[in-house]
């Protein structure tokens, strides 16, 4: 991501043409200004801020580089009342961001607002959800097509809702796994290896999780969680990144969020579609359910395409990851015998690799 010329903000809204959008989708490409602390005793730190499609993106005007991620549905304002705003990427959270641009404070404001009309108002998910109409269909679904209920109710779940259901979920995934590694300079590397993978517009949410996941996994809201061994024991960023690439790739293939209505049954389905709100119940246990489910299986050639469009060598994540399964991948590589540009400095890598270490 380069830092903007001239003023501190650059704001490139959606739409020539209207358009439904929520949200998340009308203040994409967004960026400006902004003064981030990682720690309360730190001194304030001049950093570039991205709206995404499910995450804000600081990073240094500078050099462009990744400093943190925050999930939007996540950030809280936590001086109100009081200006300029400082914003905050949870209640707990060590870091905060002071902002002085109006559209980018609008921009949370209207997050905020959609997670909390999603998940607090009844018979709304978009605001277009007629009840009669609704039962009706619901009626329909759940006595002949439970399936067609749940890819309806997928196909409906605003951006928003779907990013606070994946950091739900990801709160019971980690009662298996223990809290996600958190180390700030190997969480600052984390970050720039996904912008370099993925690009600094849509940059998934990567997360290293410190025991009981042997292969990388996806939730809804663009999350990704890598095993924190397969970053401890990779020889260098490649196979952790190619990792990342697979599995948004898996992500794309199949929603991530109807495994997660199936599981959490067509009475929790029901009520999410009726009045937008999925109960904590439906949700309790599907992180052990996660990990016992079979991986999406993918076409080699799409994963060849993934690998090539990101300039990522495919060799070492076939190499890392069940290496008789990937045979393919590291004969059709398209960067065999290439040497190609580090995907992050070494400083970077290193840091990475003590992401776990506190």
């Amino acid at each position: 991501m380069s830092p903007p010329s001239g003023p501190d903000k650059l704001a490139v809204k959606q739409a020539e043409t209207p358009q439904p959008m929520t949200a998340l989708r009308k203040y994409q490409r967004l960026e400006c200004g902004g003064l981030w602390r990682e720690t309360p005793q730190d001194q304030r730190r001049d950093v570039l801020v991205h709206f995404g499609e499910a995450t804000l993106v600081l990073s240094d005007p500078k050099s462009g580089t990744a400093i943190s991620h925050w999930s939007l549905p996540a950030i809280e304002r936590v001086n109100r009342g009081e200006d300029p705003p400082i914003f905050a990427p949870g209640p707990d959270a060590s870091e905060s961001l002071e902002l002085t641009d109006p559209d980018m404070i609008a921009a949370l404001g209207a997050v905020r607002h959609a997670v909390q009309a999603a998940t607090a108002k009844p018979g709304r998910l978009r605001g277009v959800l007629l009840a009669g109409a609704a039962a009706a269909v619901v009626l329909v679904a759940v006595v002949w097509l439970p399936g067609a209920l749940v890819r309806h109710t997928a196909s409906v779940v605003p951006l928003a809702q779907r990013a606070d259901i994946g950091q739900r979920a990801l709160d019971d995934l980690t009662r298996v796994t223990g809290a996600a590694c958190n180390n700030q300079l190997g969480l600052q590397a984390l970050a720039a290896l996904s912008e370099r993978v993925f690009g600094p517009v849509d940059t998934p949410i990567l997360y290293v999780l410190p025991e009981g996941i042997d292969e990388p996994q996806h939730l809804p809201g663009d999350v990704i969680m890598l095993p924190r061994r397969l970053i401890e024991q990779s020889n260098g960023p490649e196979a952790v990144a190619g990792a990342a690439l697979v599995e948004r790739l898996r992500s794309r293939t199949r929603d991530p969020i109807i495994p997660l209505l199936e599981y959490a049954g067509i009475k929790a389905t029901v009520q999410l579609l009726t009045t937008a709100d999925l109960p904590d119940a439906a949700l309790a246990g599907y992180g052990e359910a996660l990990l016992r489910a079979a991986p999406v299986p993918l076409a080699e050639a799409s994963v060849l395409a993934a690998f090539e469009a990101a300039q990522v060598p495919a060799t070492p994540y076939a190499l890392a990851v069940t290496p008789e399964a990937n045979v393919g991948l590291a004969t059709n590589d398209p960067y065999k015998g290439l040497a190609p540009s580090p995907l992050v400095p070494d400083e970077s890598w290193i840091a990475l690799q003590g992401i776990c270490g506190g």
